[in-house]
């Protein structure tokens, strides 16, 4: 359990605004939960009431999803998705890397050696994903461009969904499985999957999983990042941190 896990949730909770009233309705297990548990029988509830019942909610489970298809369900903490031009866009991998380190435009990252797997999806909150079919990047690759220091044990991964950061040691970057992928199930990643790029830790809760990549900084050590800060672990191993528990 991290250092931050004795934190008050509830008083604590950042603020997570819902995304506008043009998108389509949104719930999860959190709320199915309290539904049950109150004999509502309608989820059509209003913001005064949700409000209510998130309260009393772990802070993951207390966001508002916007629910497409597939079972997947997928949260914002800043109340939008970050937009995506193939033409400007950038990631930049900097920090503790030899030469200054990558400013890779969409193209180019496209370039590199392309990898495939089709791994389950975990989120923290209960619901899962199975079979998905990821392509992408390893982060070995990566290196194989932006060389890492000696002193560089720890990859910070930033999305253009500010605050929102989180963070990896070297060890766990490195993994078989994790990559930074760009397609899922044989298309392009869509904006609400994270697009252009996401990273992929399949052996972690989903808020690893950082979505809307636009830098990867390698540092000496891990920090908290946007969850660990309200208390949920810095190693999320799916069913061995303190995630949701069945």
């Amino acid at each position: 359990m991290s250092d931050n896990s004795s934190m008050n949730r509830s008083r604590d909770r950042p603020e997570v605004r819902t995304m506008g009233e043009s998108e389509p309705k949104r719930y999860g297990r959190g709320l199915f939960l309290a539904t049950v548990v109150g004999g509502l029988t309608s989820l059509a509830w209003g913001k005064p009431v949700w409000s209510h019942v998130s309260a009393a909610l772990s802070p993951a489970e207390g966001l508002v999803p916007f629910v497409p298809h597939d079972g997947w369900r997928i949260y914002t903490v800043s109340g939008s998705m970050p937009t995506f031009d193939a033409a400007t866009w950038r990631l930049q991998v900097g920090g503790l890397v030899e030469n200054g380190g990558l400013d890779l435009s969409y193209a180019e990252l496209r370039a590199l050696p392309r990898a495939h797997q089709v791994t389950d999806f975990h989120c923290v909150t209960g619901w899962t994903v199975p079979k998905v079919r990821w392509s992408g990047v390893r982060i070995a690759d990566l290196f194989a461009q932006a060389r890492p220091l000696p002193e560089a044990h720890a990859l910070q991964f930033v999305s253009a969904e500010e605050p929102y950061v989180d963070y990896l040691t070297m060890k766990q970057a490195l993994l078989h499985d994790v990559m930074l992928a760009y397609e899922m199930d044989g298309k392009p990643l869509a904006r609400e999957h994270g697009a252009p790029v996401r990273l992929v830790i399949p052996e972690m809760y989903g808020y690893k999983n950082v979505k809307w990549l636009r830098a990867i900084n390698l540092v000496p050590e891990t920090q908290s990042g946007y969850w660990e800060y309200l208390g949920y672990d810095r190693d999320a191993w799916v069913g061995r941190s303190n995630g949701y528990h069945s």
